[in-house]
């Protein structure tokens, strides 16, 4: 220790190993984690097909891990605590690697999804725990440099996910999406098992816990879960099984109302919740709350709707589908590095609000496209969100744990990264919904235009058959050719404007974050908060 009681900068970390060896073990595990948030998004048309499942459902790959994954992180960190941190972080690592390898070889839907399940489970366990580790590992004057390493990874991983699933899944299969972490993860327990150590303030409070005999709260715990879960259940099975026609939906639909209610009154009469409700009170992060939830609803379903047209209506390959989103990728890259730092001389919410107006841009874009849009048309309008999510991400960082005590830091964290994925899992059903409803209502509309008295109709189909009469079909082949390439112009026409009102939704979601964040109170500039994952 130094005379002004600083640890000096080539401190080792606990159990005397390298810091840089702890920071990239360390950051080997979360880029992984976070690849999977992404990877799988444009491997769901194989999915579906090999499954032989319909592709609303095979959405449920997406939404059933990043439900799983906002449950765990309610118990993350009190589980980190009272266990100990590499514990607790091996343990997540583990289940997510075990569930992986098992996601690659699911039989069917139903075992994939159970899968899934397991595997958020494990993911969510290990973002709270990251910085925890890298900040015992470091001393404070190199800390900056080892987040900047921990950034690189969680930033990297969503540009690199859909293009290296994609190519997975065009020249392999759509399992090696999952079985690609089996390596990965084995090779990190092993470091982990040998870098990792405890830090003796870690230690010490796991111990006054233990004697304290603070539990974690298990009821808390199970009525969030069911919340949460039987929510996604109603959101995304509403409309296959007619909503409330079905026993089934209705069930859900009485478990969540339940269990929100019984949830509220036993989470806030808690010395030591699951989930800190008291946060909500506030003014500043309830608005950064509602702010991620739609921030994080524009990041997944961007990222799953954008390959799913490109590979529908355009033939692209899984490969160059996750390419579109390449360009935004590299642009968001950038655009953290210089919104870091606009932090220290711009206030969050001007940060946050104009984020979510160039997002809006983004997505006004999209509601352009038609059948000969090219490849530039979708990169661009995905650049425009990827340099919006920056400036949003960031900001909310830092004015969420504004005015909060240094005790409800690791509460605020998980709340507000369990919003993002939380309101990623609504928006990719909400999108999901607004596909289907918005299909039938234009193909209807649509149809009342086909009327064989209709003189436009006439002349299309008499043009039809005559194409295909000079192209050596008979005259009764040709005109069953015309009736056929009319109706699948009407249902290619139905999927443009039905794709064009889901971004239409999630543009006015973006719009409406912006002035949402002008209520919020400024904070102190120059100093970083605690980042999210």
């Amino acid at each position: 220790m130094s005379a002004d009681g600083t640890a000096p900068a080539d401190a080792r970390a606990p159990g005397g190993v390298n810091p840089w060896a702890v920071a990239v073990v360390v950051a080997l595990a979360t880029f992984m984690e976070v690849l999977d948030t992404t990877i799988a998004n444009v491997a769901l048309r194989y999915i579906s097909g090999g499954l032989a499942v319909g592709p609303d459902e095979a959405a449920w790959v997406v939404t059933s891990y990043l439900v799983a994954n906002a449950v765990a992180l309610t118990a993350s960190s009190f589980l980190a605590k009272r266990y100990g941190r590499k514990a607790f972080f091996m343990l997540s690592v583990a289940i997510f690697t075990a569930a992986s390898v098992l996601c690659g070889f699911a039989w069917s839907l139903e075992s994939l999804l159970f899968f899934r399940v397991l595997q958020g489970l494990g993911g969510g366990g290990m973002a709270p725990l990251a910085q925890s580790i890298l900040a015992d590992a470091f001393p404070p004057q190199k800390r900056g440099q080892a987040f900047a390493l921990y950034g690189v990874a969680i930033v990297v991983a969503p540009v690199i996910g859909p293009t290296l699933g994609g190519w997975l899944s065009d020249n392999f299969s759509w399992h090696w999406c999952f079985l690609i972490n089996g390596p990965i993860g084995a090779a990190s327990l092993a470091l982990m098992g040998w870098l990792l150590q405890d830090s003796d303030a870690a230690i010490e409070e796991r111990r006054k816990l233990s004697k304290r005999g603070v539990r974690f709260d298990v009821v808390g715990f199970l009525l969030v879960a069911s919340f949460l879960g039987s929510l996604e259940v109603v959101l995304d099975e509403g409309l296959r099984k007619d909503w409330f026609g079905s026993n089934l939906i209705i069930g859900f639909a009485i478990l969540c109302a339940a269990s929100f209610v019984a949830m509220i009154p036993w989470l806030l009469t808690r010395e030591n919740p699951a989930v800190d409700l008291t946060l909500l009170r506030s003014r500043q992060f309830s608005s950064c709350f509602v702010v991620m939830l739609g921030t994080g609803a524009i990041l997944i379903s961007t990222t799953q709707f954008v390959p799913q047209i490109v590979q529908e209506e355009y033939g692209y390959t899984a490969t160059l589908a996750g390419l579109v989103l390449a360009p935004g990728g590299i642009v968001t890259v950038i655009m953290m590095v210089l919104a870091g730092r606009l932090s220290g001389y711009v206030q969050p919410k001007w940060m946050i609000a104009a984020g979510a107006l160039i997002i809006t841009v983004g997505m006004y874009r999209l509601t352009f496209l038609y059948g000969d849009s090219t490849y530039w048309f979708f990169a661009e309008a995905r650049m425009y969100v990827g340099a919006g999510l920056p400036l949003v991400f960031l900001s909310i960082t830092a004015a969420s744990y504004a005015g909060l005590r240094p005790d409800q830091t690791d509460q605020a964290s998980a709340q507000i990264n369990m919003a993002r994925n939380i309101g990623g899992s609504m928006g990719v059903s909400l999108a999901q919904n607004v596909l289907a409803h918005r299909e039938q209502f234009h193909q209807s509309r649509l149809i009342e235009h086909i009327d064989p008295s209709n003189p436009a109709y006439q002349r299309t189909l008499r043009e039809a058959t005559e194409y295909f009469v000079s192209h050596g079909a008979t005259p009764a082949s040709a005109q069953s050719q015309a009736f056929a390439w009319i109706g699948q112009q009407v249902q290619t026409q139905t999927a443009y404007w039905a794709y064009i009102d889901v971004f239409w939704t999630l543009g006015v979601i973006a719009f409406c974050m912006a002035p949402l964040a002008m209520i919020l109170k400024n904070v102190k500039l120059g100093r970083s908060a605690p980042a999210g994952h």
